[in-house]
């Protein structure tokens, strides 16, 4: 009889991390931009939302925790469109 496979559980302080990561990157952004440097501090921005779509991405749903907002690709998509967006901002004079 084959051995049933338990999941270990994640801890909670593992399933924030990703929207820590990117909160963190992004407010950080917001900081820059404040400080003057609005073209950095929008790249440093849409990288964040863009860090954000890959971990939401390639990271098991269950341990994405409140990156988790939606379907797998809604939420790819929209963190990837506003990274672009973003970018295209920063990009432009």
């Amino acid at each position: 009889m084959a051995e049933r496979r338990t999941r270990r559980p994640v801890s909670r302080s593992l399933r924030a991390g990703g929207l820590l990561a990117v909160t963190a990157a992004f407010c950080a952004g917001l900081a820059v931009v404040a400080l003057g440097e609005w073209r950095i501090g929008l790249w440093v921005c849409a990288a964040a939302l863009g860090l954000g779509a890959v971990v939401r991405l390639v990271a098991p749903a269950r341990a994405v925790g409140l990156l988790r907002v939606r379907h797998r690709a809604v939420d790819v998509l929209l963190l990837a469109g506003g990274a672009v967006a973003i970018a295209v901002l920063a990009w432009s004079r």
